[in-house]
């Protein structure tokens, strides 16, 4: 960065003070737990000389929050697969059902801007198209911030809802089904993806938001059909349809990027003979609002009663059992 030459390539430039920020940011993390650590050993020694029970519980207190932050620490040096740091771009589609599988996936939508807020990550909304009474009919997000890629993908699957419907007058219990997508935001290292043009179906449309807020007068949004593959991105967050194709493209150049990597993997699990956990479309997690309260992870077993904190964004526990499951699968086949 000394170098007198460093700027001279913006997007270069950019690119390594990025990478610098999140070192740094490890760094930092790393120094912090230590630190934390020294001055439990301080209290303890402390704690024994004073024989105070006080402080024995502020103590136990300290400690349990130290692991949290430890276990946190751990996990994020565990993302070191090749897109585990990107950002994410996470699709919702509700299933069968109209009006309460739209809304179902309304709800999941504020469940991860609620996540990624807590996180401190940035969300972006690529495309919405809401529902013809309530909800969404289906929506794409762009969540930025480092490891966001890491941790989502342990959403990648069908989300089932159980309830007692708001929409049913007979008061009757409901289920209801949201598929969620999630592929890292490649911007590089996709020089061997190829797309033609002459394979592309380009449609523009009037951009709408939330409520039919922001209304477009002119068709800036972008729609992209990949006929050989069948993919179909959408933009409409720009105000600009240059804008908002060039954003699109990047969409879809990461889900044929994803695409011929799970291709790949399919052929090694053929080699090796292994089948995978979850096959992509099944139920990965079930939340059961009646006749009682819980959130169930079917990979993991990881549960619990607090269906509330859920939806308000606390996945963490959900997110952590299944990365760790996976890592730990990784490694044995090591």
């Amino acid at each position: 960065m000394s170098d007198p030459d460093f700027w001279n390539d913006n997007d270069r430039a950019q690119k390594i003070i990025a990478d610098l920020n999140e070192i740094k940011s490890v760094v930092d993390d790393f120094n912090a737990i230590s630190n934390e650590y020294e001055d439990l050993g301080l209290m303890l020694e402390l704690a024994e000389e004073e024989n105070d029970d006080n402080m024995v519980i502020e103590l136990e207190s300290s400690f349990r929050s130290f692991l949290d932050k430890l276990a946190a620490f751990e996990l994020q040096l565990l993302l070191n697969q090749p897109y585990d740091k990107l950002n994410a771009i996470l699709e919702l589609h509700p299933g069968a059902g109209g009006t309460e599988s739209q809304d179902w996936a309304e709800m999941l939508l504020r469940m991860y801007r609620r996540w990624a807020e807590k996180r401190g990550f940035k969300v972006e909304v690529l495309d919405y198209l809401p529902g013809d009474e309530a909800g969404v009919k289906s929506v794409t997000l762009l969540i930025k911030g480092h490891n966001a890629y890491g941790y989502l993908k342990a959403e990648k699957g069908v989300h089932r809802l159980v309830r007692i419907s708001p929409f049913d007058s007979a008061g009757r219990r409901h289920t209801s089904f949201t598929s969620c997508d999630v592929v890292p935001e490649i911007i590089h290292d996709v020089s061997e993806i190829e797309i033609r043009s002459e394979d592309l179906k380009v449609d523009t449309y009037r951009a709408s938001g939330a409520g039919g807020q922001h209304i477009n007068k002119t068709e800036s949004a972008i729609r992209i059909t990949h006929i050989p593959s069948g993919i179909i991105v959408a933009c409409q967050l720009e105000r600009s349809q240059i804008q908002n194709r060039e954003r699109a493209m990047t969409s879809l150049r990461s889900k044929l990027y994803e695409r011929k990597m799970e291709e790949q993997q399919k052929q090694l699990d053929a080699i090796r003979g292994v089948q995978s956990d979850i096959a992509w479309g099944s139920q990965i997690r079930s939340y059961v609002f009646h006749p009682y309260s819980m959130v169930k992870d079917h990979r993991t077993s990881a549960e619990t009663g607090n269906v509330g904190a859920v939806m308000d964004g606390d996945l963490d526990s959900f997110i952590d059992a299944y990365l760790r499951k996976q890592i730990g699968q990784q490694q044995n086949e090591e």
